[in-house]
């Protein structure tokens, strides 16, 4: 009996052990996998093949920043405002087991920060919106101050200080009442400043662009604006949204020149 147990267990550790070295080398394969996927625009099955690569390396940061994007991006296109609720809540379950396996890490917090934004699209509760709002900032702010040049982390740095100077009057005032410690100062000039950053690190990043030229057009800069969206129009399509963003982009030209 006693040699029957050694044995089962002699088998079941060797099994696990190559297990272990299959999954090991299973890894880099799926995300070759996952990347040629993105390169042919099909986000769906690049994001399924990131969560395969979760159940064989749960904390891995890499497909756990990726799971998070991709979860947005795709949430985003979504028709059905609950299957949208349940993609970007998924996105920030993503996120934050970045955040609790890679505390020390930039690219957790901001990969916390986008899923926050997209939270803001589908939450009801205000009380829950504006502390998404603020969980925005807080991580974007601590995504650089680890790494002051991570090109996304400017983006929705950026991104936020646009928005925030987007909302009206109104708006702003039910937020400042809301936003317990008091609202960080916004400014256009504070967006222009993290997406000025976030493009010479990402060059290709077409929203930047559009974010970018339109928060000079709102800080009544149209000369730079024209300059932005002139380079954002010569952008390639590397995402499956590029394509309307160009064209957005391209009335925006339009309608400064």
């Amino acid at each position: 009996m006693q040699k029957s147990r050694i044995y089962l267990i002699a088998i079941f550790t060797l099994t696990s052990f190559f297990f272990q070295l299959a999954s090991a080398q299973d890894v880099p394969l799926l995300f070759k996998q996952a990347a040629n996927a993105e390169i042919g625009l099909n986000e769906q099955q690049a994001l399924d093949i990131y969560k395969k690569i979760l159940v064989l390396a749960p904390d891995n940061l890499n497909a756990l920043v990726k799971a998070t994007e991709l979860s947005c991006s795709t949430g985003e296109r979504l028709p059905i405002a609950n299957d949208k609720r349940i993609t970007f809540q998924s996105a920030l379950a993503f996120a934050q087991r970045a955040v609790a396996a890679h505390p020390e890490t930039a690219e957790s917090y901001y990969a916390l920060a986008l899923a926050s934004a997209k939270m803001t699209e589908v939450e009801k509760d205000k009380k829950i919106l504006v502390q998404y709002v603020k969980d925005i900032k807080i991580n974007a702010d601590k995504a650089l101050r680890i790494n002051p040049n991570l090109g996304m982390a400017n983006f929705v740095e950026g991104r936020w200080h646009y928005e925030m100077n987007q909302l009206n009057w109104a708006k702003k005032l039910a937020l400042k009442t809301m936003y317990s410690g008091g609202m960080p100062p916004t400014s256009y000039d504070s967006a222009i400043v993290y997406l000025e950053k976030c493009r010479q690190t990402e060059p290709y990043y077409v929203l930047n662009y559009l974010i970018l030229a339109k928060s000079y057009q709102a800080n009544n800069n149209p000369t730079k604006a024209i300059e932005v969206t002139k380079q954002l129009v010569k952008l390639p399509i590397r995402t499956p949204d590029d394509a309307t963003l160009k064209t957005e982009g391209q009335k925006l030209l339009d309608s400064l020149q």
